[in-house]
């Protein structure tokens, strides 16, 4: 299966239809009157409907198992076509299309089964994905467009060439992927003066985005955090709660890290982790829906 472990649970939905097709208006009269011999269709197919629904991935090899929160089996006539609306709703890592889309399918097939004894010209047609929520495709045009980023690896080892620096590349590929343009990439040793001097050159660059990564841990030298907290304009613990709850879930060490976020003027500004894997994982907890602050801070003025 594909690889979720990275991703953030959201609450996603998705609506699917299938059209059942009768051959014979007496056919719907029986449906509506509830005389159809093996009882009634309506009630019984959103039965199997929602057993159905839960069982996908036990069916389809690639789908990821995951709770089922919420369904909801509409039907709609029209003529000689029953449209069968299937709703599924879930908090999770990854959508509910391919359920949702089981669920209909399993409603219309029901649907046949108990029909076909009064009519044999029934038709399943137009079995689709009407609309899912939730997924990241659903913020990609409301980020805010031409956004810059200056990347800070804070590293005494680094900085003197006895280490190669690989959380800042981690970052600089996150950005770069969220269509981030990178303006500049350093590596400075563990400075608070160094550190703070950076932060202003850059904002007063109107550099949008300032990342640093390292110094967040709790050695005497870790001093990021402090650096930049007497530069904040504001923090915003949202942002550091999240890059924390989402390395908690995957590694218990999380808890030690001194993650940090607030604005400066108008830029934001992130402290981040200096391993590979918490820079990446930082990254991944909070882009790109973290750009959205863009629009707040500065407006339309870029748009």
């Amino acid at each position: 299966m594909v690889d979720i472990t990275h991703k953030s649970s959201t609450l996603r939905t998705a609506m699917a239809q299938a059209i059942v097709k009768v051959s014979k208006i007496e056919t719907i009269e029986a449906i509506k009157n509830d005389t159809v011999p093996k009882g009634n269709v309506f009630a019984m197919s959103k039965a199997a409907g929602l057993l159905g629904v839960k069982r996908t991935p036990d069916i389809l090899p690639d789908c990821h198992p995951l709770p089922i929160e919420y369904t909801s089996v509409e039907y709609e006539i029209k003529g000689l076509e029953i449209t069968v609306l299937f709703t599924v709703k879930t908090i999770y890592k990854t959508g509910v299309e391919v359920e949702a889309m089981h669920g209909a399918s399993v409603v219309a097939l029901n649907m046949y089964d108990m029909l076909k004894p009064i009519d044999k010209g029934i038709e399943i047609h137009h079995i689709k994905l009407l609309n899912k929520k939730g997924g990241k495709s659903d913020f990609t045009d409301k980020f805010r467009k031409n956004l810059t980023a200056a990347v800070i690896v804070c590293s005494d080892t680094i900085s003197a060439g006895q280490k190669e620096d690989k959380a800042g590349k981690a970052i600089i590929k996150k950005l770069e992927e969220c269509d981030v343009k990178i303006s500049n990439y350093i590596i400075i040793p563990d400075e608070i003066d160094s550190i703070q001097e950076k932060a202003n050159l850059f904002q007063q660059q109107g550099i949008d985005l300032i990342i640093y990564t390292g110094g967040t841990g709790l050695s005497s030298r870790d001093v990021t955090p402090e650096a930049l907290l007497s530069i904040l304009d504001r923090r915003i613990p949202g942002i550091e709660e999240a890059i924390r709850n989402y390395g908690q879930d995957r590694t218990p060490f999380s808890m030690l890290s001194r993650s940090i976020a607030g604005t400066l003027k108008n830029t934001l500004i992130l402290g981040l982790p200096g391993s590979t894997n918490g820079a990446k994982e930082s990254m991944d907890a909070i882009f790109p829906s973290v750009l959205h602050i863009f629009r707040i801070l500065k407006g339309a003025r870029h748009d």
